[in-house]
């Protein structure tokens, strides 16, 4: 069984930016919220794998 952190609000919504009128989070914030490096979180979305 994983352990469930809770990542605050405000830390996530800092990381929202907007780009061609669409709100997206970069790669290298998704990888520091989850905290993995950044070549992971790209191997596992290529894989498709993310586990929650």
């Amino acid at each position: 069984m994983s352990k469930k952190i809770i990542i605050p609000e405000e830390r996530i919504i800092n990381r929202i930016v907007v780009l061609r009128s669409e709100k997206v989070m970069l790669d290298v914030h998704l990888a520091e919220l989850y905290g993995v490096e950044n070549r992971s979180l790209k191997q596992a979305v290529r894989n498709g794998f993310i586990s929650t």
